[in-house]
C-alpha cells in the first residue's frame, strides 16, 4: 500500500523519537485497528476544538462561508442530501 510505505519511511526529528516508535506500532495494526485508532484520536481533537491551530487563510475562508449562507441560506444542502448524491456516484 503506497500510504503505508511513506507513513513507514516518515523520519522523525531526534526529539521525537517516541512518537516514531508510535508511528511504527501503529503501522503494524491491521486496518481495522489502524481505523479505530484513528476515529479515537479524532474523538480526542475534537473534544477540545479549542486546542486545534486555524489559519488566518482558514479563518478568512469561514468567514466567506458564512457570509456566502446569510445571503442565500437556500443554498446550502442537508447531510440527506449529499449523502444520497455521494451514493448515486457509485
Amino acid at each position: 500500500m503506497r500510504t503505508e510505505m511513506s507513513l513507514a519511511a516518515w523520519e522523525l526529528p531526534a526529539e521525537n523519537a517516541g512518537m516514531s516508535t508510535v508511528l511504527k506500532h501503529a503501522l503494524s495494526l491491521s486496518v481495522e485497528d489502524r481505523l479505530q485508532l484513528i476515529e479515537e484520536i479524532w474523538d480526542s481533537l475534537a473534544a477540545t476544538p479549542q486546542a486545534i491551530p486555524v489559519t488566518d487563510a482558514q479563518r478568512r475562508e469561514l468567514t466567506r462561508r458564512r457570509r456566502a449562507h446569510a445571503r442565500n441560506p437556500s443554498a446550502a444542502k442537508s447531510w440527506g442530501e449529499v449523502r444520497a448524491k455521494l451514493e448515486r456516484r457509485r
